[in-house]
Formats: C-alpha cells, sequence, structure tokens
C-alpha cells in the first residue's frame, strides 16, 4: 500500500483536496479530525489536569484551550506531548485497518507533516498551496480568526515554498476545483502506474 502524506499550509485547501481523494474512494485519515474526537472523549481528562478550567462538561473548550496555548511555547509543547501520542495511535490503526482492506493507497491529511517526524511515514508527499493573497482571504474567512492567531499558526508552519520544495506532487487550489480534482486524479494515475 502506498501511503500519501497530504499537506499544506492553513487556508490552501487541504481539507478540501483530502475530500477529493475520499471522493475517488481513498481511504483518508483526517489528523484534525482525529484531534478534534479526542477533544470530545479520550484526552480531556488529561488536558483538564494540564490546563485547568479548559473543558466543559466533559470536552474540551477549544476557544478556551487556545487562549491558554497560543504564543506560549512551552504550553504548546505541552498539549503537544498529550496529543501527538493518541494521534499516532489512532493514525497507526487507521493504516492497518486501510491495509486490511486492500486499499492500494492511503491518505494522511496532516498539516504539520513536514514541520514534524511524518514525512518519514510516507512514500509520497502532496503539498496543497495557493498564492499568500488567496491563502490570507480564505483564513480571514474563519471564525474568531484574527491577526495574532493567523502569525501564531504561520510561525509553527514551515513556509509554503519551502513545503513545495519538498513535494512529489503540488496541488494548487487557487486554479479552482476542477483543476484541483484533475490534479487529484492525475496524482492517483501516477500512482496505480
Amino acid at each position: 500500500m502506498i501511503v500519501l502524506g497530504l499537506t499544506g499550509s492553513v487556508g490552501m485547501g487541504k481539507s478540501t483536496a483530502a475530500k477529493m481523494f475520499a471522493e475517488e474512494g481513498i481511504p483518508v485519515f483526517d489528523a484534525d479530525a482525529a484531534v478534534h474526537r479526542l477533544y470530545e472523549n479520550e484526552a480531556a481528562a488529561l488536558i483538564e489536569n494540564a490546563f485547568p478550567g479548559t473543558t466543559v462538561g466533559g470536552h474540551v473548550d477549544r476557544e478556551r484551550l487556545s487562549a491558554r496555548v497560543i504564543g506560549d511555547k512551552t504550553a504548546l509543547a505541552k498539549l503537544e506531548s498529550i496529543i501527538h501520542p493518541l494521534v499516532q495511535k489512532a493514525r497507526k490503526a487507521f493504516l492497518i485497518q486501510a491495509k486490511t482492506s486492500g486499499a492500494k493507497i492511503a491518505v494522511l491529511d496532516i498539516p504539520l507533516l513536514l514541520e514534524g517526524s511524518g514525512d518519514k511515514e510516507v512514500d509520497k508527499i502532496v503539498v496543497v498551496t495557493a498564492p499568500a493573497d488567496v491563502q490570507k482571504s480564505r483564513v480571514f474567512e474563519r471564525s474568531g480568526m484574527t491577526e495574532e492567531k493567523f502569525a501564531a499558526i504561520l510561525a509553527r508552519q514551515m513556509p509554503d515554498s519551502e513545503k513545495c520544495r519538498h513535494a512529489d506532487f503540488i496541488i494548487d487550489t487557487s486554479r479552482g476545483l476542477d483543476a484541483a480534482r484533475s490534479d487529484v486524479r492525475m496524482i492517483l494515475k501516477k500512482l496505480s502506474e
């Protein structure tokens, strides 16, 4: 089974590209969705112990947690030490399930694939990109986004140009959905060959 690492900076259209792979019948592991599921149950008590007052009704309140860790490298490292092992466990279970079901290709949708060591777990890397002005416009359509949050997110991410240098394949989402879908199909065709 070929494991594709799908990555891209905030606002580049990575989630849209992931959906396109799924629409083509490819199993996709969404790291962000895994974190959100963990916040709803398994990780909530651990996070509350580390960051008192960040859960409500047994679930992590993402706004409260964000307020506690944004701009605080020590707090962020502490949060990551709780979450990363749980996400890695979920990712391994996903890959076992995909392989067992006979999938020829599986996608790991991991925003910080290249910033961590996730690229060592994949066979090929797909970077989703768009020009900086398109990225910023998309990001500021999100509820609660501020210049400070956007700057903090970008500070944690490898610059887009550098990500693209690591890519085996690039999907430029600024060219529209049809072009992106065509890129996804082209990638799958090349991999199946």
